[in-house]
């Protein structure tokens, strides 16, 4: 399991020391491995320059500890190369190459800037599928093309929320399926996934991780048991608002950081932090 870490900040800067406190947890916690600056670190609000240091700090606070696989994906094919050779100096053990967001580019558009970013790092890239941030889709057929001309591409992160689309990649290419929604992570792993890029792993990690080494294991009773009691958590808490707004929230509440998030991104309403306080104490993480 790899938890998609939040960005901290404090005063509109990023907090730095919050950062290594969150490292250091998940390495208490047996976390995996990290993904910093994805969707849930507010990568489009981080400028390039604050990516390439928050992915450096984290390899050097990692220490080896954990894996890191670095977001460095953009709608710029050029700015997505620069950051993932930074990246692979830094250390990090992968790269999380989202599809370029609002310039929806073609099929064959998709295979070249994944391409050029391959061909340019040999960092091994898990290319991150979410229709519904970036407006389009990376069809299976370009994931095999891909996967058939590029080594270093080895998995995908899933987050189309299609178990059918996720089939077709699984019979289509030998990648590795991930899946990006923590409450179909049973779901995909039934169908030959073998883990999850985590953002409730922010707060329960080792829940997660009990739930993908169940289901690998072939314990299917536990793995369902884990599911049910986490699914309440990943529906009521992120279903609230975009993340990663809820899961900031809930770290506030249970005292871990400032939940201060970068505009656009703004703070829930008294109504919406209740819902998520409630959701908290439902699981038991919270009185």
């Amino acid at each position: 399991m790899t938890v998609a870490i939040v960005t901290p900040f404090r005063n509109g800067q990023i907090d730095w020391d919050d950062l290594g406190k969150l490292v250091d947890w998940h390495v208490e916690q047996g976390t995996d491995g990290l993904a910093p600056c994805g969707t849930t670190g507010e990568s489009p609000t981080l400028t390039h320059e604050e990516n390439e240091r928050v992915v450096a700090f984290v390899c050097e606070r990692a220490g080896g500890r954990l894996k890191v696989m670095a977001g460095t994906g953009s709608n710029s094919t050029a700015e997505a190369v620069r950051m993932t050779k930074a990246a692979k100096k830094a250390g990090a053990t992968g790269s999380l190459q989202v599809g370029p967001y609002y310039n929806k580019p073609t099929q064959d558009g998709y295979f070249r800037h994944f391409g050029a970013i391959a061909e340019a790092c040999d960092l091994p890239l898990v290319l991150y599928n979410i229709p519904g941030r970036t407006g389009s889709n990376i069809l299976p057929e370009t994931m095999a093309r891909l996967a058939d001309q590029y080594p270093t591409i080895v998995a995908v992160k899933e987050a189309t929320g299609s178990l059918d689309q996720a089939s077709q990649v699984l019979a289509l290419t030998d990648l590795t399926l991930l899946s990006g929604d923590d409450s179909l992570t049973l779901p995909l792993m039934s169908i030959g996934g073998k883990g999850v890029v985590s953002v409730v792993g922010n707060i329960v990690p080792r829940d997660m991780m009990a739930l993908v080494k169940a289901a690998a294991g072939g314990n299917i009773a536990d793995a369902r048991a884990w599911h049910r009691k986490l699914f309440p958590l990943c529906r009521d808490m992120l279903g609230v608002a975009t993340n990663p707004i809820p899961v900031k929230t809930a770290m506030k509440l249970l005292g871990r950081g400032t939940g201060e998030l970068r505009l656009p991104m703004c703070t829930m309403d008294e109504v919406g932090e209740a819902k998520v306080r409630q959701t908290l104490v439902n699981y038991g993480l919270l009185k």
